[in-house]
């Protein structure tokens, strides 16, 4: 029984892995390469996006064919080996796997949900601070000074003295260290973590931001009830009189009784305001407790919904409020706010970290366990970080710096072209912390391209459309050869065909074939006219250029009525005089109005894109020969 059972699973795992194999299935081979279903959906789907008239899958399929031929016909010239082809395909590469990549979106969201749970709720706080110090050393003598600090206050000593006595924080005149009620995206990200992470009543550890090192103490939590006003604002002048203040005051008051009369307030803040928010209706977006200045927190908090104010004063000028709402802001409300603190503290390196530490553990990234120890070992040789340091240690070395991926390695010596000789590091430890930085930097970029390569084998949408530029681009170039550079450069090609076509090539109407000369002025064209009975006519138009230069154009045409303005007026005598911005005279110097074309040059762009008709026709026919289609029509009928 146990054999029957191991057999049956055998069985399953075997048509789970056939199912798997044939989730992608080869739809066609064209020169010995496959082309899977996915790949001939995407473009199908795509075309017909594009199309204004749907085609029907099988005229697609023939296009798709030729198409695919096309490229292998491409592939066999070893368009896809050059180095130009290589340089370009690489280019499109990195940017088209941007949208693709290990982007900061999940871990941005991480941060902007947390700001938002914690804008919930408003901290009431105490602050103590003290200076970081001017070296490693007193940065670790203030930390130990504000952990005694710390124990005299759990201790006894009153939290207001010690504040008075010790602390560094310049707002202490004002508030003796009590900052009131705080919120989320007020301060730099470390500094928010221990308001949120300290429980009531408790005293935080030290801990240091860019600003100094700190202590907080937790007093208080509430729900936080925020408000969404506008406003209108007419400033005091700095150091304005009482008259000056009169005035405001009459301007304010006359746009107060503006409102009761039923004013729109957005209108009239855009044209009376002189806040910065005008622009916006006088809209000042949600702000909390602590934000505005008084009384316009208060009585902004006061009012009710929907009301407006009478004018008041504050230190800035008069106001008058139109409380829009209160409570908490919307997710969409608060998200610029949140966006911008993120992008002004450490959650910007934290979310870029979190990337590169996603990429390093997918890849399998090791630094070389022995980098630390060379480096110390040949800084300390060399007695300093200087341009021989890299030369001798560095550019020479080929020690492995890292690992990643499949057994992939960058060796020390790759670091030499990202270091600056002369970057202001003091001692060994100093010049490692430059050059660990500098590593990181390599490893990152060295991931990200490593990442785009593999993005090629684990997602489906980002193949097809790399795919589709590097087919694209081959298929421009293999074109370009056979057919369109190829008509143009086959001038022996060009005039068979015209003589043995050239009846496809007669106009209905006459046109004129020549030269026409523009000259800034009369004087200049009389002169130009005295000249021409002096030249050759076979250098006619360069011994006129090198005389005369900018003060004349020539321009050279074969053009029927109502193609050209100057041909209209002087070959046709019909229309205005043209006014050429410049040139005010014009003349034919050659040629004239001639009923048919007289040799291949007159109608040359016909000719050639006839030409390269028959180019391509003939380029179809070798390449059924040469790369036959095998499509699979079982498969073809599961295109959706």
């Amino acid at each position: 029984m146990k054999a029957k059972l191991l057999i049956s699973s055998l069985l399953l795992g075997t048509a789970i892995l056939a199912i798997a194999k044939v989730e992608d299935p080869v739809l066609m081979t064209i020169n010995g390469k496959d082309v899977k279903l996915s790949e001939f959906e995407y473009l199908y789907h795509k075309n017909n996006q594009q199309q204004v008239e749907k085609e029907t899958l099988e005229q697609y399929v023939d296009r798709f064919v030729l198409y695919k031929q096309k490229v292998a016909d491409a592939e066999a010239a070893g368009i896809d080996t050059t180095a130009a082809f290589i340089k370009e395909f690489d280019g499109y590469q990195k940017d088209l796997a941007g949208p693709y990549m290990t982007d900061d979106t999940t871990y941005r969201w991480q941060f902007i949900s947390e700001a938002y749970e914690r804008m919930k709720k408003e901290i009431d706080i105490d602050h103590f601070m003290l200076p970081l110090g001017n070296n490693t050393q007193e940065t670790l003598t203030n930390l130990g000074r504000m952990d005694s600090i710390r124990n005299c206050i759990i201790n006894g000593e009153k939290w207001e003295d010690m504040v008075a006595k010790f602390s560094s924080d310049p707002s202490k005149s004002r508030n003796n260290g009590h900052y009131g009620f705080v919120s989320s995206c007020m301060f730099p990200y470390e500094f928010e973590n221990q308001v949120y992470n300290t429980p009531i009543g408790q005293i935080s550890e030290p801990f240091r931001t860019s600003f100094g090192i700190h202590m907080i103490r937790v007093n208080n939590v509430r729900d936080r009830n925020d408000v969404h006003a506008k406003h209108i604002l007419k400033l005091f002048p700095k150091e304005g009189t009482e008259e000056q203040k009169a005035v405001c005051k009459a301007q304010i008051d006359s746009i107060y009784n503006l409102l009761k009369a039923g004013a729109n307030f957005e209108e009239l803040a855009k044209t009376e305001s002189q806040d910065g928010s005008a622009r916006r209706g006088g809209d000042l977006g949600w702000f909390g407790r602590g934000r505005m200045v008084q009384p316009f927190e208060d009585i902004a908090f006061e009012l009710a919904d929907g009301a407006i104010s009478e004018p008041f004063e504050t230190r800035y000028g008069y106001h008058i409020i139109k409380k829009v709402a209160h409570g908490l802001p919307t997710l969409e409300d608060a998200r610029n706010t949140i966006e911008t603190a993120i992008s002004r503290d450490e959650r910007t390196n934290l979310i870029k970290e979190r990337r590169e530490n996603d990429l390093k553990s997918r890849y399998s990234f090791m630094l070389n366990p022995e980098l630390n120890t060379y480096l110390t070992n040949a800084l300390t040789a060399n007695g300093k970080y200087d341009s021989t340091f890299i030369a001798q240690s560095i550019k020479s070395s080929n020690l492995p710096l890292f690992t990643y991926g499949d057994k992939k390695s960058v060796e020390l010596r790759s670091l030499a072209p990202l270091l600056d000789a002369k970057a202001p590091v003091a001692n060994v430890e100093q010049a490692k912390a430059y050059l660990m930085g500098k590593i990181n930097a390599l490893a990152e970029s060295k991931l990200m391209d490593y990442h785009a390569h593999e993005l090629v084998k684990s997602n489906p949408e980002y193949r097809n459309l790399l795919n589709e530029y590097r087919d694209g681009m081959l298929l421009f170039e293999i074109s370009n050869r056979r057919v369109w550079k190829a008509a143009s450069k086959d001038s022996l090609g060009l005039e068979e065909y015209f003589v043995n076509n050239r009846a496809k090539y007669n106009w209905d109407e006459p046109h004129f074939k020549g030269i026409i000369l523009s000259a800034k002025n009369d004087t200049v064209l009389n002169m130009v006219k005295a000249d021409i009975a002096k030249f050759g006519t076979d250098t006619l138009t360069d011994a006129l250029h090198n005389k005369y230069g900018s003060d004349i154009r020539m321009e050279r045409m074969v053009v029927k009525k109502g193609e050209n303005p100057y041909a209209d007026y002087l070959a046709f005598h019909v229309g205005e005089k043209p006014d050429r911005k410049g040139y005010s005279e014009f003349m034919i110097i050659e040629g004239g109005v001639i009923d048919q074309p007289e040799e291949l040059a007159d109608v040359r762009g016909a000719v050639t894109s006839d030409y390269q008709d028959v180019l391509e026709q003939l380029w179809k026919k070798e390449l059924a020969e040469k790369y036959p289609a095998k499509i699979n029509k079982k498969i073809l009928k599961k295109v959706k």
